[in-house]
């Protein structure tokens, strides 16, 4: 049973759901992995990262958004992608982040780009970015490949130095 009021969306391999408590023991191990996690609020204490997961529930309770599940077509959780806009973050943000043996397989292209069209078409977002740690080549080759392009450099409150890149509008994407 879902925990928040999550839409359920589809793309040509995914799933995107709202958070269960099923999934609160995957990502609090994604969290604690402080290789795999560094840029999206790894925690090397447990309880920080239950606390992650329970924030990312009531986000979705303030906002009507927050991260989604990713779950394949064959019913693997596969991470997370959604739209993120915490108390501190300079505006909503596009994110995404792809479990163990989940990384090559454009999971995280395919869904960020399905976030991004709810984001757009249902919260009539007219932007959007993503907030990228310096050195993460993986998730700024994404963003690129998304069509964002780099807009400026700035301090996160939890992250430290951050890359904003800016996502084209709604009405520059292709149809």
């Amino acid at each position: 049973m879902t925990l928040t009021t999550a839409p359920v969306l589809e793309s040509q391999n995914l799933i995107l759901r709202g958070p269960e408590k099923e999934d609160a023991e995957k990502v609090i191990a994604f969290l604690l992995d402080e290789d795999r996690s560094r840029g999206f609020g790894s925690s090397p204490d447990r309880s920080d990262a239950w606390r992650w997961f329970s924030t990312n529930v009531g986000h979705w309770h303030w906002h009507g958004y927050g991260y989604f599940m990713i779950e394949t077509k064959l019913g693997e959780v596969a991470g997370m992608s959604g739209i993120w806009n915490p108390e501190g973050w300079p505006e909503p943000e596009l994110g995404w982040a792809v479990f163990d043996k989940f990384e090559g397989k454009s999971i995280a292209f395919e869904a960020a780009c399905r976030a991004r069209r709810w984001a757009y078409e249902v919260l009539q977002f007219k932007t959007l970015t993503s907030g990228i740690i310096p050195g993460n080549e993986r998730s700024i080759n994404l963003a690129k490949r998304m069509g964002a392009y780099f807009e400026r450099s700035y301090t996160n409150l939890f992250m430290g130095e951050d890359m904003l890149f800016r996502h084209p509008k709604p009405h520059e994407l292709d149809r």
